[in-house]
């Protein structure tokens, strides 16, 4: 049974490549409780798109031929600064990671990911999650390099890059899950 419309979480799609695009709109609308609500196919689009439809969540390449999700990141963030928004890259560095993060995305997917792990990467920056790969987790873990974190924090990233979910690493610790998202934000800081 199909969630009701007024139940569905409403998506922005940004990538300059008509097939990529029209591929992760078919996931998403294929999904009972997310509905895309608009697309873009570069920077200035997503940010107007933004503004125009205000939707939940942005799922958003890292580069489009005007510009990079950072930026578009940053315009949005800037009047919107709850706005959750993914991005998806064929580039996996550490580099581009970090900066991702660092500008203010709840995740960072591969082009390469299964389209359940789309979904549920969607689903989880809807409640206020941060979604990394296990293999990213530990690039960016590599990059910011263990002396610049605390003992817990370690403990934490190291979780996440092993592929658990905030509320198994705050049972596992014996923490609330609002304790992992502030150990989360600042490793992301």
């Amino acid at each position: 049974m199909n969630s009701s419309p007024a139940s569905r979480h409403r998506v922005l799609v940004a990538d300059d490549h008509p097939i990529v695009r029209e591929g992760m709109v078919s996931i998403i609308d294929g999904a009972r409780d997310l509905d895309c609500v608009a697309q873009a196919s570069g920077v200035e689009e997503a940010v107007q798109a933004w503004e125009s439809h205000e939707p939940d969540i942005g799922l958003f390449d890292l580069r489009m031929a005007d510009g990079d999700a950072v930026s578009a990141i940053s315009r949005i963030r800037a009047s919107h600064p709850k706005a959750r928004i993914l991005v998806i890259s064929s580039y996996d560095t550490d580099e581009e990671v970090y900066r991702v993060i660092k500008a203010g995305a709840r995740g960072y997917l591969l082009k390469d990911d299964r389209p359940e792990i789309i979904l549920d990467a969607i689903r989880l920056a809807l409640q206020g999650q941060t979604y990394l790969a296990p293999h990213l987790a530990g690039k960016l873990a590599t990059r910011i390099g263990e002396d610049s974190l605390s003992e817990r924090e370690v403990e934490i990233l190291t979780m996440v890059a092993e592929g658990h979910r905030n509320t198994a690493i705050a049972s596992r610790l014996n923490i609330s899950t609002s304790t992992i998202k502030f150990h989360l934000n600042s490793i992301y800081d």
